[in-house]
């Protein structure tokens, strides 16, 4: 991963736990909760790049687009659901605990921030797209890895 991208989305997930750190100050739990996070994280951890996955590893997977409607009803990996990014941890008790998430968005940012987000809450099993739908459509989507996978 390229580190001056990966500072800029750990960055951008930082600065949004910001307004949840200006009222968690009466709430030390939150702050532990954190502190704790921010401790265990890498920059690589829960990424996975699209080279990574054969056509049917995205059955197996909850695929979590997290565009806008607009971006999702344009174009989408096959099989994703869509909620918008904002909106992800206000409907967190729509996503399934008992499989791995795959979140994305059109670079990551928003998706870097949803992960986030999740884990916090307790979500283990969040995995995030690494480029995003834009690295995915580069690189030949799901064609790509099923050429791939025919090779090896």
């Amino acid at each position: 991963m390229n580190p001056r991208r990966t500072t800029i989305i750990l960055a951008f997930a930082a600065a949004a736990c910001l307004p949840f750190a200006a009222q968690a100050q009466a709430d030390k739990a939150t702050v532990s909760a954190l502190e704790g996070y921010f401790d265990f994280a890498d920059a690589n951890g829960g990424t996975i790049m699209a080279e990574q996955l054969a056509p049917e590893d995205y059955k197996k997977l909850y695929v979590l687009d997290v565009r806008d409607a607009a971006q999702f009803s344009k174009d989408h990996i096959p099989g994703a659901v869509n909620i918008e990014w904002r909106q992800v941890f206000a409907q967190r008790a729509k996503l399934p605990k008992d499989k791995t998430i795959l979140v994305y968005c059109n670079t990551s940012s928003f998706a870097g921030m949803v992960a986030v987000a999740l884990r916090l809450d307790g979500f283990e099993n969040v995995r995030l797209l690494h480029g995003g739908y834009n690295e995915w459509k580069a690189s030949g989507g799901m064609q790509a890895n099923a050429r791939a996978s025919k090779k090896s």
